[in-house]
């Protein structure tokens, strides 16, 4: 509309300085003309933006409503048991878990059975879409399984309310989560009662303190989008985050994919020294990253196909060691 409105004006001059030139018309006329294209068109623009903006409120009522008609999650209310972090032994159980989205009739989650014994590293390791980061909100229960159960120190979690179950695991992703506030008030989140002196502890041991101590407020520091603050020292944050939470469990989801090969070799360091005496669950696509894991299970299509330590799935020539020979591969390729 706006367009064709300058169109208007642009034809009325044209025209009108012809006309003018043959003495056909006087200077007022165009004028008068310009004037009438504007308040021609004027009401027209205002229709187009008024239908513009129906369209975008159609289109967010459309996703308010849908929000609004999604079915509401159970209440929890009645459960009465509870799983105190500081008396946890570290064991979990998946028993012939079964999943598949409401939505859908395909299983993304087929038949998975786990045993996860104390203080072991457990490695999930598959191609895109084999089901592993499913598996973790399951075990978060994000989602509720279709059949099956996962057990906690022998306590079913459906028994036990979602915030118990939140409260045990520590989560350190892929995507770094950080908000506008100071370093201290990132690292310390939710938790109360905890000192400089604490914090300070679990940033040294993460490999952070030179790095605090060298910025003008330390912890002190605020962070928003316009600080300059690396991809890696955003993730030693919130595994340092994590060191103050110590919680039971650990949930790692390709923590290491948004790095460089450096920096990758700071946050490993920082990952060993988190999960020590955790149980821990380690998604990754680098499988270099997984090598010391107690345990590796191989996910393919919702199934558990492989499993077994570094050196015997290597050693059994199949879908885990052409999966880790084809990183090589891909990088003798890039350097060809």
């Amino acid at each position: 509309m706006s367009f064709v409105g300058n169109l208007s004006y642009v034809a009325v001059c044209i025209v009108g300085g012809v006309l003018v030139k043959e003495e056909i018309i006087t200077f007022g006329i165009i004028v008068a003309f310009i004037m009438y294209a504007r308040l021609f068109t004027s009401p027209l623009q205002q229709i187009a933006q008024g239908l513009t903006n129906l369209q975008s409120a159609a289109a967010a009522s459309e996703r308010v409503f849908e929000f609004l008609e999604e079915k509401e999650m159970e209440k929890e209310g009645e459960k009465t048991k509870v799983l105190d972090k500081e008396h946890i032994k570290g064991n979990i159980e998946f028993e012939h878990v079964k999943f598949g989205y409401d939505d859908s009739d395909k299983l993304v989650i087929k038949d998975f059975s786990c045993k996860a014994k104390p203080g072991q590293k457990i490695a999930i390791v598959g191609p895109t879409g084999a089901g592993k980061t499913t598996l973790v909100n399951l075990l978060m229960r994000f989602y509720e399984i279709s059949s099956g159960k996962i057990t906690i120190d022998g306590v079913d979690t459906k028994e036990l309310t979602r915030e118990n179950v939140h409260d045990l695991f520590i989560m350190v992703l892929q995507d770094t989560w950080l908000f506008n506030g100071t370093i201290r008030e990132n690292i310390v989140y939710n938790k109360e009662n905890v000192t400089d002196e604490k914090i300070m502890e679990a940033c040294k041991i993460v490999g952070l303190e030179h790095f605090i101590k060298g910025l003008p407020k330390g912890l002190d520091t605020k962070l928003n989008d316009t600080e300059s603050i690396s991809a890696g020292q955003k993730q030693l944050l919130t595994i340092a985050r994590g060191m103050i939470a110590n919680s039971p469990f650990l949930i790692l989801d390709e923590a290491t994919s948004n790095v460089d090969t450096r920096t990758e070799e700071l946050v490993q360091k920082a990952m060993d020294k988190l999960t020590k005496g955790r149980t821990s669950f380690i998604i990754a696509h680098r499988l270099s990253t997984i090598k010391n894991a107690d345990m590796i299970l191989v996910m393919n299509e919702g199934d558990i196909i492989e499993q077994g330590t570094h050196e015997e799935l290597l050693g059994k020539d199949g879908f885990y060691s052409k999966l880790y020979n084809s990183q090589f591969e891909s990088i003798i390729n890039e350097e060809e």
